[in-house]
């Protein structure tokens, strides 16, 4: 069975991949654009990670029978097209929730603690923290912190930060008797950090827009390591220009690759990644597990593990 895998892959990675028993996996990195349509022709499975898996993708792989997603959100699927072809669609749920949730951790962190910064004037010589910024360095404890959603991430997350000394207060589509459920716009008039960790859907592109940047409290932090197309950049990037909101980080973008010229790479109050929260070899080690362990069903014509559609 030919399995497509549209990523890199560094030594270990590579080396799992070609080790995986019954497969024969053919590692295309995303820019390779040209050697990933000659992989398709022929493929009959692909582990799709980011790049966008188009109509035209699925037109080009006659044979494909399963596109399974090395993650969650599959809104960089095209579900219709695949729908189409009785192509099946499947995610890996949990398997990149130790990882977002550190790095969500991670980035909360830094921008309280305004971490790139000091790395990169020491790293200019500059032994010293300006008077002026030292008011704005703040501590995680003793802090609300809004989390919205609540699947296998924010779940993790929660006893973490509550063990920091944070308040956590969460929202999710379904209402739950809890004491810190709340509804979204109460989250927001309470929370002093903001983190997302809900798919991206019609319903839920550009949820946090102006308005909700209105409702939030001034001087909130916005972390997002769920997907770009939940926020509206332009309107984030006023309430950080005008201050409204102390900081934000970033690990995802409304269009990715974000570009060096993109506007919020200029803000020094933020802190960004490139999509990489849930990127390290637990993640990898999880999700292959999971992802070989389908295409063994697929040849044996079983059900599969955490079908979509």
């Amino acid at each position: 069975m030919k399995v497509v895998f549209h990523y890199s892959a560094g030594p270990r990675l590579a080396a799992r991949l070609a080790a995986l028993p019954g497969l024969e996996v053919v590692v295309c990195p995303e820019e390779d654009e040209a050697g990933f349509a000659a992989a398709m022709r022929d493929a009959d499975v692909l582990w799709h990670v980011l790049k966008r898996c188009s109509a035209a993708v699925i037109a080009g792989a006659p044979r494909l029978k399963l596109i399974q997603k090395i993650g969650v959100g599959v809104n960089t699927i095209d579900l219709p097209a695949a729908a189409a072809r009785g192509i099946a669609v499947c995610n890996l749920p949990g398997t990149n929730a130790p990882a977002v949730a550190e790095m969500t951790l991670l980035l909360m962190l830094a921008v309280l603690r305004r971490l790139p910064r000091f790395d990169a004037e020491l790293r200019a010589g500059q032994w010293v923290c300006a008077p002026a910024d030292q008011d704005g360095l703040a501590e995680l404890g003793g802090r609300t912190v809004g989390l919205v959603g609540y699947g296998a991430i924010p779940q993790r997350l929660a006893p973490v930060l509550r063990a920091l000394g944070c308040r956590v207060v969460f929202t999710s589509q379904t209402r739950r008797d809890d004491p810190d459920w709340c509804t979204l716009p109460n989250l927001l008039a309470q929370a002093d950090i903001v983190s997302l960790h809900i798919p991206q859907t019609e319903a839920t592109t550009g949820l946090l827009d102006a308005a909700a940047f209105g409702q939030m409290k001034p001087g909130a932090v916005l972390i997002n390591t769920a997907r770009g197309g939940l926020v509206d950049e332009a309107a984030l990037l006023a309430a950080l220009r005008s201050g409204r909101l102390a900081g934000a980080g970033l690990d995802v973008f409304a269009v990715e690759p974000a570009t060096a010229g993109h506007p919020l790479l200029a803000l020094p109050n933020v802190v960004v990644a490139p999509h990489v929260a849930w990127l390290t070899a637990g993640t990898f080690d999880r999700s292959l597990t999971i992802a070989a362990e389908n295409c063994a069903r697929l040849a044996a014509g079983q059900d599969l593990l955490h079908r979509v559609q």
